[in-house]
């Protein structure tokens, strides 16, 4: 066994190789960017080593470094992790000729099977079902176009080295197709350093459930269930789940020797995963096969009870797998969910900055998962006080739950949800938290096009209705009850100036444009060292219980005697001593007033904010890579005016109106940072 490996990559999957190693008693090598020279991950290595700049092409992709680093640090064996270079099959055979031990697939396999296109031929001679397409490299953008015009519309437009949604459109023109081709291109040759396109025919409504499989060097593989991972932004997976709540035993059993029939073909070694997309009448089709550790292992981990990266630690060194296909339990049900920097509310733009607070749920389940375990795990590689990079992928945390079924696994993971506090950035929980809601999810009939089918307009803080509204103000009461009675005791109090704590409330939920809701309630039976009472509001009463500190920003306690978790706040961009409730991915920001000082409110006028219009601002931070449009161009809406890239994707800003071009204020690499002017107009 490796007494010393190195992980060539950051952030969460970095540090998740570090646990499993040092529970193995293996060293671990960090490796890092200068943008991660305080990252968490350099932090737990026993060592670390500097590899070069903050853009990846600088620094992870750069394997002579890695390689450098594992020769002055002695490490014998390196991981990959996933991206980056964990699919490069000429760093894998460059580990081999060194001496290194690479814990992945050889080279051999990489590049049969890594490679999409090469993979989808070997697939057709082994009698593998495969989507209909143009499997060879597409020279440019028109002749993409003839293609995609022959196997009709709509298309898929692949990067051959792509991967994590980076690389991928789908067009259901030829403008799109055009576009998409060039969009495709460009990201896979900042992400990869590889831009050969190819396209395959989309299939409508489909979903996307992948088999993860294990082989050894002894001719050894095993499936270890498959993952659903049909709820995808974009192309990128949002929510995964094992078992699938929609295939059949039969199915399952099907699919899982295909794929072990696959990796035995290419002699493959380590864990990797095939992928399908399934048909509504559980027909499937080969779509790739991923050569490395996939981003939602932890749930086929917590349905295993096996330790997929030990797992890989044990096959590089040699070892015979030491269980067979019989010896795979799928015990209970796990869902991850990932936990992006962007924010749903625009458009889910990357958000990057200073994690000022980073409060995760409480986990029950060890990161480095060994045994079934029911509970919460969470997988990150930040902390708070950190800095989320522009240069690197947008997840910053996964969160994973495993229950005794699937309804078990959903309520599990809602709680966890209201209990993941992060602030100094945005994050995608509040859609988290709206997808677990949703009718379609809970019931398992969902497809690819979730996502794309009932938010196609975009996410609204309507799109995540409470339950029960008065809940939330009855929090902010019971909160605000708290706030006064300690207010109460402070000494030195002015006389006829005194704080009256009084029962009688109204709480003003703040909202847009001067429109708020003013909602009448009552607060007795006020029991501050037991830390309970009752609020009356709209003629419901609530039990409130909780024993918080005023001072905690996750909150948990009971209503009416049934637990919940909720985050509560004071001071909002709306009013500094208006207090945020945040419950089941609902926000509300609620002033809590006496009846008097609600009815002085009310007679506030509204104070518009300043007309920005004829701006185009940067939405997010990020490196403008071209402006479109010059000085006195006169351009409409829906047209192309300027790209960002952020985060390893490019955005593209379209006009909202028509105009005219008045004056550029950015050139092409710049960094700009949120609300950075680019342009102005007439």
């Amino acid at each position: 066994m490796f007494t010393k490996i190195l992980i060539a990559n950051r952030g969460e999957i970095a540090c998740r190789v570090i646990a499993t190693a040092r529970k193995m008693g293996i060293q671990t090598v960090a490796v890092y960017s200068d943008a991660d020279k305080d990252a968490r991950h350099v932090k737990l290595a026993d060592e670390a080593v500097h590899i070069g700049a903050a853009p990846s092409r600088e620094s992870y992709l750069l394997g002579d470094r890695i390689i450098a680093a594992c020769k002055s640090t002695g490490a014998q064996a390196v991981h990959p992790g996933y991206g980056f270079l964990s699919e490069n099959e000429a760093f894998a055979k460059r580990c081999e000729d060194e001496g290194i031990a690479f814990i992945g697939p050889k080279a051999h396999s990489i590049a049969a099977m890594g490679d999409k296109i090469a993979s989808k031929k070997l697939a057709g001679e082994a009698q593998v079902n495969t989507i209909p397409g143009y499997n060879d490299a597409i020279e440019n953008a028109e002749k993409a176009v003839g293609i995609a015009q022959g196997i009709g519309y709509p298309v898929m437009i692949k990067a051959s080295a792509g991967g994590g949604g980076k690389g991928l459109r789908v067009a259901y023109n030829d403008k799109e197709a055009l576009e998409g081709f060039t969009a495709c291109q460009n990201e896979a040759r900042n992400s990869f350093g590889d831009d050969r396109i190819f396209i395959e025919k989309f299939v409508q409504e489909p979903r996307h459930i992948e088999i993860q499989i294990l082989g050894d060097s002894h001719g050894n593989v095993v499936y270890l269930n498959e993952r659903e991972c049909s709820i995808q932004r974009r192309h990128q997976k949002v929510i995964e789940e094992a078992p699938s709540p929609f295939i059949s035993d039969a199915t399952r059993k099907a699919m899982g020797e295909q794929a072990v029939a696959l990796a035995k073909a290419v002699k493959y070694q380590s864990a990797g995963t095939v992928e399908f997309v399934v048909g509504k009448d559980q027909d499937f089709y080969f779509l790739e096969m991923n050569t490395r550790l996939q981003v939602e292992h932890p749930v086929t981990e917590c349905i295993t009870g096996l330790d997929l990266v030990e797992q890989m630690i044990r096959v590089a060194a040699g070892e015979k797998l030491a269980f067979t296909q019989t010896d795979v339990k799928r015990d209970g049900w796990a869902i991850e969910c990932r936990i992006n920097a962007e924010d749903p509310f625009r458009n889910f733009l990357p958000s990057t900055g200073r994690l000022v607070r980073f409060q995760p749920p409480e986990q029950t389940m060890w990161q480095a998962n060994t045994q079934s375990l029911q509970g919460v795990r969470v997988d990150t590689g930040v902390f708070e006080g950190g800095e989320i990079p522009m240069f690197y992928d947008s997840m910053i945390a996964k969160l994973i739950v495993h229950g005794k079924d699937r309804n078990d696994a959903i309520a599990k993971m809602r709680e966890a949800l209201n209990g993941f506090a992060i602030r100094g950035i945005s994050s995608n929980i509040p859609f988290q938290a709206a997808l677990l809601a949703h009718p379609d999810f809970v019931s398992g009939k969902f497809n690819t096009g979730f996502i794309a089918q009932h938010y196609a307009h975009g996410f609204h803080a309507e799109d995540v209705p409470h339950a029960d509204p008065d809940f939330l103000v009855a929090l902010a009461m019971f909160r605000n009850r708290r706030y006064r009675a300690r207010a109460s005791t402070i000494t030195g109090q002015m006389q006829g100036h005194q704080v009256h704590v009084g029962h009688q409330y109204t709480a003003v939920i703040l909202g847009g444009e001067g429109k708020h809701q003013y909602v009448s309630g009552e607060v007795t039976d006020f029991d501050a060292e037991a830390r309970v009472c009752n609020v009356v509001v709209n003629g419901k009463t609530y039990e409130m219980r909780s024993n918080a500190d005023i001072r905690d920003l996750v909150v948990r306690g009971s209503c009416n005697g049934k637990p919940f978790t909720c985050q509560i706040e004071r001071g909002t961009a709306k009013n500094p001593l208006a207090l945020r409730v945040i419950h089941n991915g609902t926000q509300a920001d609620v002033l809590v007033l006496s009846p008097k000082g609600a009815t002085l409110h009310q007679l506030m006028p509204y104070k518009a904010p300043p007309d920005l219009s004829k701006f185009l601002l940067s939405p997010m931070p990020g490196l403008l890579v071209d402006v479109a449009v010059q000085p006195g161009q006169k351009v409409q809406a829906g047209e192309k005016l300027a790209v960002i890239e952020a985060m390893k994707m490019e955005n593209i800003l379209f006009a909202v109106q028509d105009g005219v071009v008045s004056k550029i204020s950015a050139a092409k690499g710049d960094s700009l940072a949120v609300d950075d002017i680019i342009l102005e107009f007439e």
